[in-house]
């Protein structure tokens, strides 16, 4: 009872809070990950942290919506435009990841086990379910669609890092050499619909 008493600027302050911190979360897990994954030669560490990166722009879109809504249509038509080139990233990335991971089996380049990159998915796996749930609740407290559908953005987050630690984790665990790049492809059906989407504008 006591949150529907809450004004809605005070509403409003916590959902850019909330979209800072995953501004600067995706920001910094994707810098490690990327590089953890260079050092170790993992592509599915690779992929998870451009995405996260590439998912970055996408965090900050709606943050700057959440700030001002002054000159709605050019607002919309800036979004559009910055949205497509999020989903044309993410289209790339895709190309990317599942052309290095087929190579990577093709060539069976065994990566080298990262217990840094699974310390990395498991904080992620930890956090990003939280994440999403206040936003979650948030977007029902302010009926805001792009909050909402940020929250699903924040769980197939959650997704990622748990297809991630699984190939981490294997190749560690047992020297399956091909888990990470499996891992990688999994993810590939993952990045390509979040790209389509922001392509289309789907994220609204």
């Amino acid at each position: 009872m006591a949150t529907l008493a809450v004004s809605r600027p005070v509403l409003l302050r916590r959902a850019r809070a909330l979209e800072v911190f995953t501004v600067v979360w995706n920001s910094l897990e994707g810098i490690i990950a990327v590089g953890l994954g260079v050092l170790a030669g993992s592509v599915a560490l690779v992929g998870f942290g451009m995405d996260s990166v590439i998912e970055t722009s996408s965090g900050a879109i709606l943050l700057w919506r959440l700030q001002a809504r002054r000159d709605a249509e050019d607002a919309e038509a800036a979004e559009r435009r910055a949205l497509r080139l999020v989903g044309a990233s993410l289209l790339l990335l895709a190309l990317y990841v599942a052309g290095d991971a087929l190579l990577s089996i093709l060539r069976r380049d065994a990566p080298e086990e990262s217990v840094a990159g699974i310390v990395l998915a498991v904080i992620s796996l930890l956090v990003m379910p939280l994440l999403a749930r206040s936003k979650r609740r948030l977007a029902t407290q302010l009926d805001s669609e792009a909050l909402r559908a940020d929250s699903v953005q924040t769980i197939i987050c959650a997704y990622l890092s748990a297809i991630l630690l699984a190939g981490l984790a294997l190749n560690a665990q047992f020297g399956w050499w091909w888990a990470d790049p499996l891992a990688a492809l999994a993810m590939v059906p993952i990045i390509t619909r979040e790209g389509l989407e922001a392509w289309r504008g789907d994220h609204d």
